[in-house]
């Protein structure tokens, strides 16, 4: 299920990098006037609990960072990047950290705001708040001229425990709280924004823009106002399309996705007992260790069957084909993100041959939403791009729909 693409692939990476080719914005960065004083610390969610500078960039070290990875770019400003680390609250309402990297451009103009969300990952420090390679495309948005959040959410970076993968309401929370912690620092360091949000991710970035998305316009329209939000490839029809897919008789290419959200769902819901009511023997015993933030996709991959539905436990897989109310489905359909209308625009990217996320997730969000009156679109930017193709061609287009706002 999922942005899902496995950020710890080399090639996906590379098309994040790829990314560069995309033109920029202006954006502007003031500092506060010594002994000017701040604002009141926020206390709660959304609180900052540190901030620690990474890197100053000149305009010319991005451009050759750029050029490292094969992609010239016009590097415009330079880029101060820095993990902060603020307080959110875990799937279960308690009081815990998360961690990121916010990436502020030094330009004379205001800047606007752009969240960031990467794809799946699994190994818990390829994140942008300890990555560098993960913070490529945010790299490319910021010397372009916006303020970048980017969130490692929970059970990533320096939060602790299990990621709760495809869980929109924790995903929402991280990115809002992110967000909260972001605002706090342009406030308190004096710079000039233009008080526009935007929203942005590919795959399993996809889906959590569209959680935000949802969540700020439906339980914070009072603190933020969404601009426009571009969600790619993202696998929004959980319960329906991609239950479909997953338990079909046909291969995937990166069956972890299955284990990924059958282990995050019953560390969230606590839906069995054991892993070996779901999963058959011997990935019972053999894959829910692998979940531990040290493996990647790829190296779980080599340990499960080409056709996801081959590592179920046949009865527990009966039981979810015959009843459509069955325990995993239901909390499938309670993560489903097509059904709700939108106030600011939406445009989605989706290429129609991705093999990791069917199209059909953005076609159903697309025929719903407008069905609600909400001011959605759906681009396929490459017919013929498999879901790594795509991104490229898919970000090159959002970067330059947003920069029209």
């Amino acid at each position: 299920m999922n942005y899902m693409m496995d950020s710890t692939s080399k090639q996906l990476r590379r098309l994040w990098a790829f990314a560069a080719a995309i033109t920029f914005l202006c954006s502007a960065c003031d500092s506060a006037e010594p002994g000017e004083e701040g604002p009141e610390p926020r206390i709660g969610r959304g609180a900052t609990v540190s901030v620690e500078k990474l890197a100053d960039k000149t305009a010319e070290e991005i451009r050759a960072d750029m050029e490292d990875v094969g992609i010239p770019i016009q590097a415009r400003f330079p880029v101060t990047v820095y993990k902060v680390v603020y307080e959110t609250v875990d799937t279960h309402d308690e009081v815990t950290i998360a961690s990121g990297a916010l990436l502020v451009p030094k330009s004379p103009t205001p800047v606007p705001l752009l969240s960031l969300q990467h794809g799946t990952v699994l190994v818990r420090t390829r994140v942008p708040s300890s990555d560098e390679p993960q913070r490529l495309l945010g790299m490319v948005f910021a010397t372009g001229g916006y303020i970048v959040s980017m969130p490692d959410l929970l059970g990533l970076g320096d939060s602790p425990g299990l990621h709760p993968y495809v869980h929109a309401k924790s995903s929402a929370t991280a990115v809002v709280d992110m967000l909260r912690a972001s605002s706090d620092f342009v406030v308190a360091e004096a710079i000039e924004s233009t008080g526009q949000l935007f929203l942005i991710g590919y795959s399993q970035g996809g889906y959590t823009a569209m959680a935000a998305h949802r969540a700020l316009e439906t339980e914070h329209a009072d603190e933020f106002t969404v601009t426009a939000s571009a969600p790619m490839a993202g696998p929004y029809d959980l319960s329906g399309t991609m239950a479909e897919v997953m338990t079909s008789d046909q291969p995937h290419p990166a069956p972890y996705y299955l284990a990924y959200a059958l282990i995050a769902y019953n560390e969230i819901y606590e839906l069995h007992d054991s892993p070996s009511r779901f999963l058959k023997s011997p990935y019972d015993t053999t894959i829910p260790p692998m979940f531990d933030g040290t493996r990647s996709g790829i190296e779980i991959n080599r340990e499960l069957p080409e056709i996801p539905r081959d590592m179920l436990n046949p009865m527990e897989l009966a039981a979810f084909e015959a009843d459509p109310d069955h325990p995993f489905r239901q909390r499938l359909r309670e993560n489903d993100l097509y059904d709700w209308a939108p106030q600011a625009p939406i445009r989605m990217y989706h290429c129609s041959q991705d093999t990791h996320v069917s199209i059909n997730n953005s076609e159903k969000a697309l025929s719903r939403m407008l069905e609600l009156g909400a001011d959605v679109e759906l681009v396929n930017p490459l017919p013929v791009g498999d879901h790594f193709a795509c991104a490229f061609f898919s970000l090159t287009l959002a970067k330059n729909w947003l920069d029209t706002f």
